[in-house]
């Protein structure tokens, strides 16, 4: 079926999946409307799949409303099937709240080739992660998958040449559990997605504190460098950030940036060049993972290579 969307030269037709994240109808202001501050030009959305997770409360109780908005503000057709907003699409965001629907829907995407970006977290578990890093890399299909805060401004001024070598970093932020997905993988992922954007991949362990209101997760670098997460409840909570460099401690107040992020993803669509390697991921999806098995553990130190091995071991070549 294809449909009455514009087709501007140089302009990237964006498909949506899944419309039940308020992520939806943001990423439909900043690249639909033109007068808006935000708005990134060079990409519309051009239809959407609704998707929705019934057992889902967040995904039940918005769903309607933002595919309402989606169409009636933004004028931005529904269709029924996955497979039509690939066909009417050049490229594709994955946007369903819920990680455990990411591999099925990524699956059909994956298959027909086209520039795929998932919103966190990439699956609903390491193992869910790794089939779609797996999927992808056999059919040579670019994609990418991150959580906005990377991309604040702050983050950048966190990572400045004047603090030196980074010896360490705390990243602090919201972590609400929902019992469908592992603990961290449903809001944590922020503040986790932080502090790689600061220190990097090379995580071997991890070692997690758990009481009702707080998490803290303890990472140890293979260069011998610790950082920690620290997820908050119940109260309360913000984004932070305290980098220690050699030269100079920094502390820095991110909150997720969505334009940004859009351009990110429009650099990915038009070069096939994802800002984020996959590895590192992968990694981050692991060391969410490590905390969770520290948990059940009462505290103890998890290596990261042990539940990748559990999960399905490292993905297909590159």
């Amino acid at each position: 079926m294809l449909l009455a969307v514009p087709r501007l030269e140089a302009t990237i037709r964006i498909g949506i999946v899944g419309v039940d994240s308020s992520h939806a109808p943001k990423m439909a202001r900043i690249f639909n409307d033109a007068n808006d501050p935000e708005h990134v030009p060079g990409a519309r959305i051009a239809c959407f799949f609704k998707g929705g997770s019934a057992d889902l409360e967040m995904s039940r109780s918005r769903i309607d409303r933002f595919a309402t908005e989606m169409r009636d503000k933004f004028g931005i057709p529904s269709v029924p099937t996955i497979a039509e907003v690939i066909e009417n699409s050049d490229a594709i965001m994955l946007l369903s709240v819920d990680g455990r629907v990411h591999l099925d829907q990524a699956r059909e995407v994956i298959r027909a080739g086209k520039p795929l970006f998932i919103d966190k977290p990439l699956g609903g578990s390491l193992q869910d992660a790794l089939a779609i890093v797996q999927l992808a890399r056999q059919a040579h299909t670019p994609v990418f998958s991150s959580s906005s805060l990377r991309f604040a401004p702050e983050i950048q001024n966190a990572r400045a040449p004047q603090l030196g070598p980074i010896r360490g970093a705390i990243s602090f932020g919201p972590a609400p559990i929902e019992p469908t997905v592992p603990d961290l993988y449903f809001y944590g992922i922020h503040p986790v997605e932080a502090l790689y954007a600061i220190m990097g991949s090379g995580c071997e362990s991890v070692s997690r504190s758990y009481t009702e209101d707080t998490d803290v997760v303890t990472g140890v670098w293979k260069d011998g460098r610790n950082g920690v997460l620290c997820g908050l409840r119940n109260g309360k909570t913000s984004y932070g950030l305290i980098v220690f460099g050699r030269n100079l401690i920094q502390y820095e107040t991110p909150s997720p940036p969505y334009a940004a992020l859009a351009r990110k993803i429009l650099s990915f669509f038009q070069t096939k060049i994802p800002p984020v390697s996959l590895d590192e991921t992968l990694e981050i999806m692991a060391f969410m993972e490590a905390a969770d098995e520290s948990k059940r553990r009462g505290g103890a130190r998890v290596a990261l290579s042990d539940v990748m091995r559990i999960a399905g071991g490292q993905p297909g070549p590159k």
